[in-house]
Parts: C-alpha cells; sequence; structure tokens
C-alpha cells in the first residue's frame, strides 16, 4: 500500500499507524524523518522557502503508483509548497543495470508511462526479462509535477553494483540490510 502522513504534532516517530507507510512530511523543526530501504529509491524533499521536508520510500510499485508525484501534490495542497521550490535528493539504489522484471511487471511499467520515452526507460534484456530506470522514471514524473530539472539530485549509486558498501536486498537475499535516508529541520 502506498500510503504517505503529514506530520504536524505527532510526539513519536515510533508508532504502530507508520509502519505501513511510504511518506512522511512536516514542518515541524526537531523531528526526524527516516525511511529504509535494501535497493528501493529513497527520496528526500526540502522546500526552503515553506521550511517543509518529506522522506519516502519508491519501491517499483511506489514508482509505478507515483509516491513522488503523490507527495509533492500533497505538500502542495496541505502545506503551500510551490513544486518549483521543492528540492529532491535520491539515494543510492537498485539502477537499470540490475533492476530485472519479467513481461508482467514490464506491461504494467510501458502502460502506466507510455507518454515518457520508453526507449530510454525500459530494455529488453532477453525473451522474457526487461531492464527498467525506476529513477529516471521519478526524475521525469517529478519535473512533469513541477520540479525543476537542476533541483532534482540524484546520487548516481547502484545498490547492487556497490553492495559492499550499501545493502541490496537483490544481492543479500534472506541476510539482508537495511540502508536509512534522513531528514530534519532545525
Amino acid at each position: 500500500i502506498v500510503t504517505g502522513k503529514v506530520l504536524k504534532n505527532e510526539p513519536d516517530i515510533y508508532v504502530e499507524k507508520y509502519l505501513k507507510t511510504d511518506g512522511l512530511i512536516t514542518q515541524k523543526k526537531n523531528i526526524v524523518l527516516s525511511t529504509t530501504s535494501a535497493d528501493c529509491i529513497l527520496m528526500m524533499f526540502f522546500d526552503p522557502e515553506t521550511k517543509t521536508i518529506a522522506n519516502i520510500h519508491s519501491g517499483w510499485k511506489g514508482t509505478y503508483r507515483k509516491i513522488a508525484v503523490k507527495t509533492v501534490e500533497k505538500m502542495k495542497k496541505e502545506l503551500g509548497v510551490k513544486p518549483e521550490n521543492l528540492i529532491c535528493c535520491m539515494c543510492p539504489s537498485i539502477r537499470k543495470c540490475h533492476f530485472e522484471v519479467e513481461k508482467d511487471v514490464q506491461t504494467l511499467f510501458e502502460n502506466e508511462f507510455k507518454d515518457l520515452k520508453l526507449d530510454e526507460i525500459i530494455e529488453r534484456k532477453s525473451e522474457n526479462k526487461w531492464l527498467i530506470d525506476t529513477v529516471k522514471i521519478n526524475e521525469e514524473i517529478l519535473q512533469k509535477a513541477g520540479l525543476r530539472k537542476e533541483n532534482i539530485i540524484d546520487c548516481g549509486i547502484c545498490s547492487v553494483c556497490n553492495s559492499d558498501l550499501i545493502h541490496s536486498y537483490r544481492v543479500e537475499k534472506e541476510k539482508y540490510g537495511l540502508s536509512t535516508a534522513i531528514i530534519g529541520l532545525k
């Protein structure tokens, strides 16, 4: 389930209700928003004008369901953020070089993102396997949501290629660890 919450006066981040939440947004100072991943894209947002932050987890399902865009829309609607002011940082994640899917997922992405340059996003690897660039998809849909290209900062690090430094579920399997993205306001 792809969900997001706006934190206003929450006293504790270790609340049961956040366990199935893929995104958090706040303007509250002295609170830390954190997300974890072992290959998925973690994205941190900051609006210097309204002093609003967000931290989201976007796996392939979150990317397919456009959680990044839903986050921007929620920040805009509920907290007065202007998308053109937002800065988005994308953390290490699985990249197109290793994000291999079968026909069912490839078809979902091809149908959902047909307005994007599919030849840059989806590449056939073999008869039954495709490579998908979920980072590029998120960059493109964030720009369509109003973020300036220069404000979308991708670290460019593949979690699979760098599994000696960053956790990767695809490499570590059932013994995987989690990488964490942390953002807060002082």
